[in-house]
């Protein structure tokens, strides 16, 4: 059984992912949440700390999903790589990179864009030394990116297109 905080945190990135940031008042967050206001707070005194342990939360949820049990052979496992991310694009992010939207959000906010920063980051060092390529994080971030902002327009063809570029990588290596 999960922790309260983590419960808490699962609800509100929920209720971020369907509404956005600016939509969802303290009182359908606290609903999301599942617990009174006051536990709410007591746990995430803020709206700020509320986005951020929302996005922490998806943070690890996102790694989970996209880098659990992958084969060994590196060219399937960027292929695979590619097809979970297009999955959870599918699945869990419906209207673009919540991180994005959260910095778009809050443009000036420090913490905001620093967890954005950490979350791409790690996931191009993980997709990187998976499928051995450790010295093409840039690409690998701009592939990733790409097929992310390219999905909502054209899914199949766009882990399509990610696969491709990725297998020139391997290529080039």
């Amino acid at each position: 059984m999960p922790d309260t905080k983590t419960r808490i945190a699962a609800g509100l990135e929920r209720a971020f992912a369907e509404n956005g940031f600016a939509e969802p008042n303290i009182d359908s967050l606290r609903e999301a949440a599942g617990v009174s206001l006051r536990t709410l707070y007591k746990y995430m005194p803020s709206r700020e700390e509320m986005v951020l342990s929302a996005l922490e939360h998806r943070h690890q949820r996102y790694m989970q999903f996209v880098f659990a049990k992958l084969p060994s052979d590196e060219k399937p496992v960027l292929h695979m790589l590619f097809e979970r991310v297009s999955e959870w694009m599918s699945t869990e992010a419906a209207h673009g990179c919540l991180f994005h939207a959260a910095v778009a959000a809050a443009p000036r906010d420090a913490r905001l864009r620093s967890l954005l920063a950490r979350h791409k980051t790690d996931v191009a060092h993980e997709v990187a030394a998976l499928s051995g390529l450790p010295d093409r994080q840039g690409e690998i971030t701009l592939i990733v990116e790409g097929l992310m902002q390219d999905w909502p327009l054209h899914r199949g063809k766009a882990t399509e297109c990610a696969i491709h570029l990725g297998d020139l990588l391997l290529k080039e290596n």
